[in-house]
């Protein structure tokens, strides 16, 4: 039967692509909030069913956040890339599968206890090896006019004596009725058997002494006697000797020869060539497939091991992935197939971007500094103390956004906040984020593409694609460094990323600059409209400039605005 109604599927908490210290950072703080607004709101006996929060990262943590998460001793959030809807998140049908060598009447029965039209058989270790249809029923139902056809089935006789309720007399109910034989039903004397009864065949009969001990004497390989509940010692002791395996039932001749068929194996009318799927198929490839056919199931299957069934209709029922949304609001920055998810919330600190959802969301854009300024207000507001740990973890993708409350991004709130957390953390900010910088800007065996990606996003402007990504560094050494790699490798981020224009922001903490190395047709050109450039090592320096969010992207977004 369909699987009982399970609790609402976990809500994903989860930052920008590329993810940095307070997309990460908040992502953990703001599942750890709402998972103890949740359980308040049990204990006072509201939501019951409300889904556990998890934080989720859409790429590989910088060294930067590696070592905030370490330092206060928390998991990486789980990877998750893709949200699209998948067959996991379909009511899957739990179906464990029959065996090979059920026979067509107890899968019959199967299936009309279970309401389905398809069970799945599979081996002792549960790996699919092919679904029977009533279809496929129906038709070997059809094909009983061969009287050899049956001994072909290789038919194991338990399967016999359950389908026409028999007694066992004499044989191993775990033998096979296989070979050429043929079946004979209702044959009443010894002539009449001697005639056309030849070695192995199978005699249906009644309950007649003497046609049934010379069925036995002449060799055959199985006699169910009908309409009896028990047979002679002297044909038992006979049996055992011919090796005959010899049955009795109290059904008639007609009931039984109607039946026996019904004993063969649903492996020999099985469908081997089957489509079906794993739990992380997307969807909209599922449908692709499932239209191409009229099978009304499908089996879901991990690493060939049966999970369940899915039809078209669950197709209608599709459980969407539910997600929170932190640091980030605009598409190109979501994780893919955000738009085939339910988007519950959007909790950011940077421009009003491009998503659109279906319904109404819980909105919280703040003009602070960090992501984690609001998510400490939020603590708050639900009567709430963040614990010392995540205290920490607030803590430092402030110091980590503000560059230590050096850039114009800073507010008072980001401050205050900082000061707060840095107090129930119980630990020097200051060393907290040379500490955290010095761990961040280490280009130890990392390759020119990890070091631009490792903080970088892409907006949209005036139908371009553009990828900014920046890298702050307290030593000049590391600057020189990460600036050497990069100029050479931007003009790769064109091709491998499609995008129109590429730029690499390269800020000195302590001269509170930036070089900015550039790709793209008239890149120079914008930047130099959008700021007093000088000439640079590798590209152009602009003074003053820290922030890409207040300073390097509005200012850029001018630019292409007035070019229009």
């Amino acid at each position: 039967m369909v699987r009982e109604k399970e609790e609402p599927k976990k809500i994903l908490v989860i930052g920008h692509k590329n993810p940095d210290t307070d997309s990460i950072c908040s992502a953990i703080a703001y599942a750890d909030l709402m998972n103890k607004v949740r359980d308040k709101r049990i204990r006072e006996g509201y939501g019951e069913c409300d889904a556990e929060y998890e934080p989720c990262r859409a790429g590989v943590i910088s060294a930067e956040t590696n070592f905030v998460l370490e330092r206060f001793r928390f998991p990486i959030p789980r990877l998750c890339l893709d949200v699209h809807a998948q067959v996991s998140d379909l009511d899957i049908r739990e179906e464990s599968g029959i065996e090979e060598n059920t026979s067509i009447r107890d899968a019959w029965d199967q299936m009309r206890i279970r309401d389905i039209s398809t069970l799945p058989i599979t081996d002792d270790d549960g790996m699919l090896k092919g679904v029977i249809t009533v279809k496929d029923i129906a038709m070997a139902n059809m094909d009983t006019l061969d009287a050899r056809a049956f001994s072909k089935e290789h038919v194991p006789l338990k399967n016999i004596i359950k389908t026409i309720d028999a007694k066992l007399i004499s044989g191993d109910p775990e033998a096979v009725i296989s070979g050429s034989g043929k079946i004979s039903i209702g044959a009443s004397s010894p002539e009449a058997i001697k005639e056309f009864f030849e070695k192995d065949d199978i005699l249906i009969v009644g309950n007649r002494y003497e046609a049934i001990h010379c069925a036995v004497e002449l060799g055959a390989a199985l006699v169910i006697a009908c309409m009896a509940s028990d047979i002679a010692e002297d044909i038992k002791y006979l049996a055992d000797k011919n090796g005959c395996n010899l049955i009795c039932t109290e059904k008639d001749t007609y009931a039984a020869s109607r039946l026996i068929n019904q004993s063969i194996p649903v492996g020999n009318y099985m469908k081997r060539d089957v489509i079906c799927f794993e739990p992380s198929a997307q969807v909209e490839d599922v449908k692709e497939l499932m239209s191409r056919v009229r099978y009304n199931y499908f089996p879901v299957t991990e690493q060939g091991k049966v999970k369940g069934l899915i039809s078209k209709r669950n197709l209608i029922s599709l459980q969407k992935k539910r997600l929170v949304l932190v640091d980030h609001n605009e598409k190109s920055q979501c994780v893919d197939g955000f738009d085939e998810a339910e988007i519950m919330g959007i909790i950011d600190h940077h421009r009003i971007g491009d998503i659109e959802t279906t319904g109404p969301i819980v909105f919280r854009n703040v003009p602070v500094g960090c992501t984690a300024t609001i998510i400490n207000d939020m603590y708050r507001e639900n009567g709430l103390m963040p614990p010392k740990g995540i205290a920490g973890l607030l803590l430092s993708a402030i110091l980590s956004d503000t560059l230590c409350f050096k850039s114009p991004t800073c507010t008072h709130r980001d401050k205050v906040a900082a000061e707060e957390l840095a107090h129930i953390a119980n630990i020097d900010y200051m060393k907290l984020a040379t500490d955290m910088f010095d761990a961040g800007e280490d280009l130890s065996g990392k390759t020119p593409d990890s070091v631009f990606r490792n903080d970088c996003k892409v907006l949209r402007s005036n139908n371009l694609r553009i990828e900014i990504a920046q890298g702050t560094f307290n030593s000049p050494a590391n600057l020189k460094k990460a600036e050497e790699m990069i100029k050479d490798h931007i003009e790769n981020i064109l091709t491998s990323d499609n995008v129109d224009l590429a730029f690499y922001i390269a800020t000195s903490i302590a001269d509170q600059s930036s070089e900015v190395i550039f790709a793209g047709d008239n890149a120079e050109e914008l930047l130099k409209k959008a700021f007093n450039t000088e000439d640079g090592d590798f590209g152009v320096k602009v003074r003053g400039l820290v922030s890409r969010k207040k300073q390097f992207v509005p200012s850029l977004l001018s630019v292409l605005d007035a070019a229009e």
